[in-house]
């Protein structure tokens, strides 16, 4: 797992500028490991701040060969091509590293740990990690986080790739700095780099994602105050099968409702509409509570992804989304999660 000690450059080819590059651009953001470089030929030599706004003094290069002056000892792949598996160029990449002395985390479907290539290289001291890896000893989920007495905060969305992990992750800041005992519990790859632990739900066999929930937070509910429960998917999209095993099996005590300012429709299936928020709380709500089935759960805050708009629209947006909702709404990751942070606790 990566550490703080650890001097990481990532693996980041036309992910900064584009849209496969969620998970290095969350290392940048999150991770307490010292990131030394992000390799990018598309946009080496060009400020990491200006592009992207995370507040990291990081040099974008062009190929692991000219990350290597920056004395890294861990290559993390922070890109998600379409398919799961890298091109023959980045991969080629990847083995430079690997023959240099790297370790490697891999995010990606398409495990590496085991490859032939690979291994070959492998030094005394190296490793990879392969992140997304189903946990053996599955149980069926049965519900029995309902009998933990901590709160169970789960972040849902309008639709995926919105900010439900970095909504998650600013609470997680802020019930830190308050003195709270609270924890991240990841359930995707990028997560999981950062938290060092968790379940990579979209490996886990549909039968058991649930279970893989709910196993994860008995562990360790009995020892926080407040569990962070990193939600996946969306209700609403549909070839999202990650949302309701996340309900079932953390049995959230709050949900905080995520949603891209001004989204009107889900990004990679426009002919579905997003509904108004205020019905897409409905759906949220009455789902977690199956009818009765389970305790009624309330969406106590609405987190508004601004990342596009300037700062006056966004302030505009965000007040917009109180009026509509009633709730108390902010971005948390631009202006922090304190506001978030108050509906979970005075409910």
């Amino acid at each position: 797992m990566l550490k703080a000690k650890h001097r990481v450059a990532i693996l980041l080819h036309e992910g900064i500028k584009g849209i496969n590059g969620k998970t290095g651009l969350t290392l940048l953001r999150y991770s307490e490991a010292s990131i030394v470089a992000a390799i990018d030929r598309q946009c080496a030599g060009e400020s990491l701040r200006q592009l992207t706004g995370i507040e990291r003094d990081v040099p974008i290069v062009a190929s692991v060969q000219e990350a290597l002056a920056y004395n890294p000892d861990v290559l993390a792949i922070g890109i998600a091509p379409t398919g799961g598996a890298l091109p023959d160029a980045w991969w080629q990449e990847v083995k430079q590293a690997v023959a240099a002395g790297l370790s490697v985390v891999n995010g990606l479907h398409t495990p590496i740990a085991s490859h032939p290539e690979l291994r070959e290289l492998l030094r005394e001291g190296q490793w990879i990690w392969d992140v997304r890896q189903e946990p053996t000893k599955l149980p069926v989920g049965s519900g029995k986080a309902r009998s933990l007495s901590c709160r169970r905060v789960l972040t849902v969305g309008t639709d995926m790739a919105i900010g439900k992990m970095s909504t998650s992750l600013e609470l997680q800041k802020a019930s830190r700095r308050r003195g709270l005992r609270s924890k991240f519990l990841a359930t995707g790859q990028a997560g999981l780099m950062i938290a060092g632990d968790g379940v990579p739900l979209d490996a886990v066999r549909v039968d058991f994602a649930a279970g893989a929930v709910e196993q994860m937070v008995m562990q360790f509910g009995d020892d926080y105050e407040i569990l962070y429960i990193e939600g996946q998917g969306s209700l609403l999209h549909p070839g999202s099968t990650a949302t309701l095993p996340l309900i079932r099996g953390s049995q959230p005590t709050h949900l905080i409702l995520v949603h891209r300012a001004g989204q009107t429709h889900i990004r990679n299936c426009p002919d579905v509409q997003i509904p108004p928020l205020p019905e897409v709380i409905r759906v949220y709500e009455t789902v977690a509570a199956a009818g009765g089935a389970f305790a009624p759960v309330r969406v106590v805050a609405i987190a508004l992804n601004t990342h596009h708009l300037d700062q006056v629209a966004a302030q505009q947006a965000i007040e917009q989304t109180k009026a509509e909702t009633g709730l108390p709404c902010t971005d948390a990751v631009r202006f922090g999660a304190d506001v978030l942070l108050d509906a979970v606790m005075d409910s």
